[in-house]
């Protein structure tokens, strides 16, 4: 009888089919709101069902570790309109999580007998554009053939990791091999404007290391006071590799499977990996943007 109601409500009306139909309006109306409530929930059903699939599939493009803060923000770059409560709700049915950062321990050893340059950023770590604050550290590894050592080169401005090396030991070549890298991989200019800072670990306030960065044109900075506070994004950025790669991954078996990884790594968080601190965008795809909105002033001008 309801299905005549609905069959004929448009032309006759509700309450006079009812009628005929000796059916109270009332009970029609609980009925058709059933009907819709069933048909929305069913629609948010299918929604859901291709968002889940769609989760499933950013947060593993990008190595199981984005929350759902990050997922949803890759989904809206990918053209998915979500809300980030329905990605939250989503993922927490799914049991998928993004991965959180432990303390990262110390391994420099301050070099006390040694000179230091001056603390040229006092603690400022902001660049206007690349080339202009690069910042060094390392963490360490555990392997099955004992201790690894994986140094980073970190551009300020984007947050680019412009160099890194991997080695057996704690060593001032060790760190001269990643600071050779980024030089040859960014080719600075030599005219004193590009910072190089780091901690009072020995190796980066090692004569070797000073007169490389002195030769290639770069100004050495060291942090004053000796604590995390003087080099935290170069921290941040070990702990990211830490928790994003060498934890979730563990236990690394040789030298060779962790530089394979890390090259890897390096690869997807220069060209993929979302960065909260530059608006949500790769690294690579920020200076990508610093440099095509330099190309447009510069065509203004000339114009």
């Amino acid at each position: 009888m309801y299905g005549l109601v609905d069959a004929h409500r448009d032309t006759h009306g509700v309450e006079p089919i009812c009628k005929v139909l000796q059916v109270a309006p009332s009970a029609y109306r609980r009925y058709a709101a059933r009907c819709r409530d069933a048909s929305l929930l069913s629609a948010r059903a299918k929604r859901d069902e291709a968002l889940r699939s769609r989760i499933e599939q950013v947060w593993d493009a990008n190595r199981q570790v984005y929350g759902a803060d990050k997922v949803w923000k890759q989904m809206n770059r990918e053209g998915v309109e979500v809300a980030r409560c329905t990605v939250e709700r989503l993922m927490r049915g799914l049991a998928l999580r993004g991965v959180r950062r432990g303390k990262e321990a110390r391994t420099t050893v301050t070099d006390r007998k040694a000179s230091c340059p001056l603390d040229k950023v006092n603690r400022q770590f902001r660049a206007e554009r690349p080339n202009q604050l690069w910042v060094s550290d390392f963490t360490y590894v555990s392997t099955w053939q004992g201790w690894l050592y994986v140094a980073f080169v970190v551009d300020v401005f984007a947050r680019r990791i412009v160099g890194w090396r991997v080695s057996t030991s704690m060593s001032t070549d060790f760190v001269l091999d990643a600071l050779e890298q980024a030089l040859y991989a960014r080719q600075p200019e030599r005219d004193g404007k590009l910072i190089h800072h780091s901690d009072r670990g020995s190796q980066y306030v090692s004569i070797r290391y000073s007169e490389r960065l002195s030769e290639a044109g770069v100004e050495p900075s060291v942090g004053s006071k000796g604590d995390s506070y003087d080099n935290p994004l170069a921290e941040t950025i070990n702990g990211l590799y830490k928790a994003e790669l060498i934890h979730r991954r563990a236990p690394w078996k040789t030298r060779e499977a962790v530089e394979l990884a890390t090259l890897e790594w390096v690869s997807w968080f220069n060209h993929h990996r979302l960065l909260e601190p530059i608006g949500y965008i790769p690294p690579a795809e920020a200076e990508a943007n610093y440099y095509l909105q330099l190309t447009r002033q510069t065509s203004a001008v000339e114009a």
